[in-house]
């Protein structure tokens, strides 16, 4: 049940920062994919997905991360939707459509 949510979510995020779906699981430090995985983080802990279950999807896509680096990212997502009301209004936006 919750990979399909996180399958979701990776289509939306891919959407959004017009990123293909394979370069998001790919060892890539541009900033656009780095911002893309850091929602795609953010919004499954938002659906109380665990730290370890996003690390195996993202895993079974070829992306291995750890945990702090993940927690990481939802942190920085966090501190974006906290300076910028727009950036947050778009979170919400992606959550109420799933």
């Amino acid at each position: 049940m919750k990979e399909e949510i996180f399958n979701i979510y990776v289509k939306k995020v891919c959407d959004i920062f017009s990123v293909d779906e394979k370069i998001l699981f790919e060892k890539v430090k541009r900033q656009d994919v780095v911002d893309a995985r850091h929602l795609l983080y953010y919004l499954c802990s938002q659906r109380f997905m665990k730290g370890v279950y996003i690390m195996e999807y993202m895993a079974e896509k070829g992306y291995v991360i750890g945990n702090s680096s993940i927690q990481y990212g939802i942190n920085i997502v966090k501190k974006r939707a906290k300076k910028d009301k727009d950036y947050k209004t778009f979170i919400k936006e992606i959550n109420n459509e799933v």
